[in-house]
């Protein structure tokens, strides 16, 4: 029994160093495909598509390993079943992330004929920076077992949402200039893009914190906006309404 035990706490260990190396791999396509929007080496829009198999490799065999621990291994004990649950979802997050990142270079390779925009790539280039530092550091947080880290990544967020919130305003800007149009909507995009590879850092924190505390939290509440943002309570219903003009 006992090396039964120390088997699978090697396996669950593997795993997790596996989790950790997909996480590596996504960061870099992500961090490359950014990098190519300046349009100063058009070879890595290929290069980034092309290593989205890597990731979907990771993905692959992290899903099947953790299938072959749940039914070979039967772990009872709960913080396995929450390490085993936790790394299921942060493994999908993982290769999100990687899409997100071949979205992101089929959108710069269709636009990069178009001329650009300083500002817009400035801004796009911020965020990008953000959203790597985020996943860093959620999955520093895996590592240390760290929940405060974890629960730091909503504000570390919300530079990215508030440059994808001005990314209107930008595109809006240039809007006289039909030339530079065009790769500006585009940026639009891509700032979308850009900004759910921070919700998915923050969604890989509310799993450390699920898997340290045993109790699942969402940090941030995006399907239920008017609870983070409450619209203003309607005016109070008037005692003496108007009269209609009927009798």
């Amino acid at each position: 029994m006992r090396e039964g035990r120390q088997r699978f706490v090697r396996e669950l260990r593997d795993l997790e160093d596996e989790v950790q190396a997909m996480a590596a791999a996504a960061e870099r396509l992500f961090e490359l495909s950014i990098r190519a929007l300046s349009g100063r080496d058009p070879a890595l829009y290929t290069t980034v598509v092309a290593g989205d198999d890597e990731v979907d490799a990771f993905y692959f065999d992290v899903e099947q390993r953790i299938i072959s621990l749940f039914a070979l291994q039967s772990p009872v004990a709960a913080t396995d079943l929450r390490l085993l649950a936790a790394l299921l979802h942060i493994n999908g997050h993982l290769e999100r992330v990687a899409d997100m990142a071949v979205n992101i270079a089929k959108i710069g390779s269709a636009a990069r004929d178009l001329p650009r925009t300083a500002p817009i790539l400035v801004r796009l280039e911020e965020m990008g920076s953000i959203a790597i530092g985020m996943l860093e550091a959620a999955m520093e947080a895996l590592a240390a077992r760290d929940p405060d880290l974890a629960r730091r990544l909503p504000a570390m967020d919300e530079p990215i949402d508030r440059l994808n919130r001005g990314m209107l305003a930008e595109v809006l800007a240039v809007a006289p200039d039909k030339s530079a149009l065009e790769w500006c909507v585009e940026m639009h995009l891509v700032s979308r893009q850009v900004e759910r590879v921070g919700d998915h850092a923050v969604d890989i924190g509310e799993q450390v914190g699920y898997l340290v505390t045993g109790e699942f939290q969402e940090y941030t509440d995006a399907s239920h906006p008017e609870i983070e943002h409450p619209l203003p309570p309607p005016p109070e219903a008037d005692d003496h309404p108007a009269p209609t003009g009927t009798e």
